[in-house]
């Protein structure tokens, strides 16, 4: 699938209005929610933090939690993300030696590092169901995102430690 360039500039407003309205985990929760309603693509949304070599689920958006709260740097896809410093998609997990399965019904994944003076300090974590469904725009317009989470992904770290589910919003998005 492909993210429009008219879709990528009005959701971009709209992550910039998050992020200066709400902070740490309350606006990660958001931009997930947002994103995940507005992008039928992205069928599990969220926002891990990174504490050392631990990667840390702060919110998320979708139809159920996943198991992998707490993911070490060095294993599955989220954690090549950080060992890479870049973007990673994942036309089929299934055939992703590294993937860690989180739901049955995910086929493709794209992982997006958020950077704080070129430190990976988290990243988008995106599923979805159809093969291929992540291509060259949603890296663009994600990474876009990511930029933009810098400044919450640093304030969830200085919040007290919270469960990620009490982060998600309960709006599902429209089928």
């Amino acid at each position: 699938m492909t993210v429009r360039p008219t879709a990528t500039r009005a959701a971009l407003l709209q992550v910039d209005a998050i992020v200066t309205r709400l902070t740490g985990r309350a606006a990660l929760a958001e931009v997930c929610r947002f994103l995940r309603a507005s992008f039928p693509h992205y069928r599990w949304v969220g926002v891990y933090r990174r504490e050392g070599e631990t990667l840390v689920l702060d919110a998320w958006d979708g139809d159920q939690a996943t198991e992998h709260t707490r993911i070490p740097v060095a294993k599955g896809v989220c954690g090549r993300a950080v060992r890479e410093a870049a973007t990673v998609i994942v036309d089929d997990v299934r055939s992703a030696p590294e993937y860690l399965a989180c739901f049955l019904e995910t086929r493709s994944e794209i992982v997006v590092p958020v950077f704080d003076a070129g430190v990976v300090t988290g990243e988008i974590d995106i599923d979805g169901t159809t093969v291929g469904a992540y291509d060259a725009s949603d890296r663009v317009f994600l990474e876009s995102v990511a930029a933009r989470l810098t400044g919450p992904v640093g304030a969830a770290g200085r919040e007290p430690p919270g469960d990620a589910g009490a982060a998600r919003s309960s709006a599902a998005p429209p089928r």
